[in-house]
């Protein structure tokens, strides 16, 4: 993608991983996974794992960015898998960020 070899975050080179969105600017290019949880249940704290493994593995690629993009009322049960990955993913965001514009100041 855009020059960048991603097999670090291709599932042990297995398959190959497919991103909601990209974005490229100037400098970066921006993997960004979405979703929305109404509701709590076991499939948020697995989401929030495999994301956190994305996170860290995606650290040393050069030019690129993994991003994640969740909300919802599902995530009150399950604030100590978030917590974890907000810790570790320097870009996690909510639907209110969006709506302050984190996209104009990361897009730049």
């Amino acid at each position: 993608m855009f020059g960048l070899n991603l097999s670090a975050i291709s599932a042990k080179n297995t398959s190959t991983k497919i991103f909601d969105f990209v974005v490229k600017t100037s400098d970066t290019v921006f993997g960004i996974e979405t979703n929305f949880y109404s509701s709590g249940g076991s499939k948020l704290n697995e989401v929030a794992r495999s994301y956190k493994m994305i996170a860290t593995e995606a650290k040393d690629i050069k030019g690129f960015k993994f991003m994640w993009i969740t909300d919802g009322e599902g995530w009150q049960n399950a604030k100590g898998n978030l917590k974890e990955t907000f810790d570790i993913l320097d870009n996690l965001y909510n639907i209110k960020d969006l709506e302050d514009g984190i996209f104009i100041e990361l897009f730049k």
